[in-house]
């Protein structure tokens, strides 16, 4: 007999931000390494919040606790903020639905695609700022600048500030780390996440670490950027992990303590994954999970796989926050050689006139071009 589902499915609700939260757990099973000791590896899918990410969860909380604080109000407030673009299209359905003016700053980079023309679908505008190849620092500054001035220069404009906000990590204490509590029922040794802002980890891993306190936390961040690790900014293709700066938000784990390798407050390991291995990973998550992750999910569980094979999670129960969906990166590298196939298989424009031959194309007779 097929079982219920027990989230919101049967619920009628009044406004989309009350479908937030609730996501549905999945234990790994193909991708698993033939060596893997630990007892379980579950992922956590947070694309099935309604904005399509994690994100949803800190735009709600950031907006509806600074509403309770009487900051803001649709009559008069433009909500603004600098993102990579999962916030940002959080931030877009809520003032939608919530009634609010929206401005979103991104980098101006190919995969921000899908996630301009999603802001810009929700009503927001969006505004682009300089991305300098050989200077991530100055990149950083440029983004972050830009939408601090656009506030502060209007005073109808408020920030959530998604950086240095209590407010997300306060959502991930209360709803998200419960949550996994009770979906495992009490049962996860090691909980591994993106560093994102480091609201999750915050938030998620207080909450943990009060319930269990030998629950192992890790972040992880792009090896190309390995800043929270004590290393230098750099490019890296992991959309949302990897801002280039110290977050505040893990700041406050351990004020004043150095950034380096080892444990800071509840994190108790910064691991990474280079971009290369988390596309091959989140690739692997689509061809053998039947899980379309993006390429932050693909580094996360990358370093899940790593972990299951240690001695020490022989037995345990490994959980892994998946962040977005991969339909989401569709102009992102992991998607390229798809993108490539496709152009051949569907031209533009299409052939609507010659009838025959009827079947025009086959995938699996696709030869790639050979790389340049």
């Amino acid at each position: 007999m097929r079982r219920q589902h027990r989230g919101l499915a049967a619920k009628i609700v009044d406004n989309v931000s009350e479908l937030i939260g609730s996501t549905p757990m999945v234990r790994l099973k193909r991708i698993l390494p033939a060596d893997c000791v630990a007892k379980q590896v579950i992922v956590k899918l947070e694309m099935q919040n309604p904005g399509g990410s994690v994100k949803d969860r800190i735009a709600l909380s950031m907006i509806e606790e600074a509403e309770k604080r009487g900051e803001i109000s649709p009559d008069r407030t433009t909500i603004v903020e600098a993102t990579s673009g999962n916030t940002g299209i959080g931030l877009a359905m809520l003032a939608a639905a919530k009634g609010y003016k929206s401005i979103i700053v991104m980098p101006q980079v190919p995969p921000m695609y899908e996630r301009y023309i999603t802001c810009r679908k929700f009503g927001a505008e969006v505004h682009l700022t300089t991305v300098m190849k050989d200077d991530m620092d100055k990149t950083v500054k440029y983004f972050l600048d830009y939408a601090r001035e656009l506030v502060e220069s209007n005073p109808d404009y408020w920030a959530p500030l998604q950086f240095e906000s209590d407010d997300n990590a306060k959502i991930h204490y209360e709803v998200t780390g419960p949550e996994i509590w009770d979906q495992t029922d009490g049962e996860v040794d090691c909980f591994v996440a993106g560093a994102g802002t480091g609201g999750t980890l915050n938030g998620v891993g207080r909450y943990l670490k009060e319930k269990k306190p030998e629950c192992k936390v890790v972040c992880v961040e792009p090896a190309e950027s390995r800043v929270l690790s004590g290393g230098p900014a750099g490019l890296h293709g992991i959309v949302g992990i990897g801002p280039g700066f110290h977050l505040p938000l893990l700041e406050k784990l351990a004020p004043g303590q150095p950034w380096g390798p080892g444990p800071r407050g509840v994190i108790d390991d910064f691991m990474s994954a280079t971009t290369p291995d988390a596309i091959v990973t989140a690739n692997a998550m689509a061809v053998e999970e039947g899980l379309l992750v993006g390429p932050t999910s693909g580094a996360a569980v990358r370093v899940g796989l790593e972990l299951c094979v240690r001695p020490e999670m022989a037995g345990k129960t490994i959980v892994i926050l998946s962040a977005s969906s991969a339909i989401r990166y569709v102009q992102h590298p992991m998607w390229e050689a798809l993108r490539t196939e496709a152009s051949q298989a569907l031209p533009v424009p299409p052939d609507l006139e010659t009838e025959l031959p009827i079947m025009r194309w086959k995938s699996e007779a696709y030869v790639p071009p050979p790389k340049p």
